[in-house]
């Protein structure tokens, strides 16, 4: 299973390390999308940013 990322607020005045989490996930622009596999590394990640971004899940 993979999971679509997509920023919907800006990490402008956050802080650091969820701009460096944002950056991590290879996200830049408001309503960018990326595809993660789902493993833990990745989960934790999301959780850390979870106010910033929406998360579907995709079944492939």
């Amino acid at each position: 299973m993979k999971l679509k990322i997509t920023l919907e607020k800006s990490p402008i005045a956050r802080l650091a390390a969820q701009k460096g989490t944002i950056a991590a996930l290879g996200l830049r622009k408001i309503g960018q999308s990326v595809i993660k596999e789902d493993n833990p590394s990745v989960r934790g990640q999301i959780f850390t940013v979870r106010h910033m971004v929406k998360v579907e899940e995709i079944n492939e």
